[in-house]
């Protein structure tokens, strides 16, 4: 009995560590836009950083929105070997649209990470936001 338990707990654990290992992001390198990742927007002033998997090259970047309106304060780009460059967003984005797009100054870079800053605005049925970062290589 102990053995099947054993057995049992064992199996459990590679099953959980297989999935927590898989990235969310797939690179490669072929033209056009990559989903970089997301992440859910609070109902205070929050700071969400988007580590880039791959140390990939984008020649520009775009933010979708989902779900809840949101207010985008900023965004740094970090990039490997060193240096950033920061953006001004200051824009509130309504459900389901997505930003400009922003060309990067140094878009033969390896970008290390993108960090914004943003909130979820009030709304009516108090859902949060959902903010997706993609890349345009």
């Amino acid at each position: 009995m102990k053995r099947f338990v054993l057995l049992l707990v064992s199996t459990f654990l590679t099953f959980t560590l297989v999935h927590a290992q898989k990235p969310e992001v797939i690179t490669n390198n072929k033209a056009g836009w990559h989903k970089i990742g997301d992440a859910r927007v609070d109902f205070k002033t929050d700071k969400d950083k988007f580590i880039i998997l791959g140390k990939d090259r984008y020649k520009a970047l775009q933010v979708k929105v989902q779900d809840a309106p949101v207010k985008m304060e900023s965004m740094q780009v970090s990039y490997e070997g060193g240096g950033t460059e920061d953006v001004a967003l200051n824009t509130e984005y309504k459900p389901g649209a997505e930003s400009k797009t922003i060309e990067l100054k140094n878009g033969s870079a390896e970008i290390k990470n993108v960090t914004f800053v943003y909130h979820t605005v009030s709304n009516a049925t108090n859902s949060k936001a959902k903010i997706e970062l993609w890349g345009l290589k």
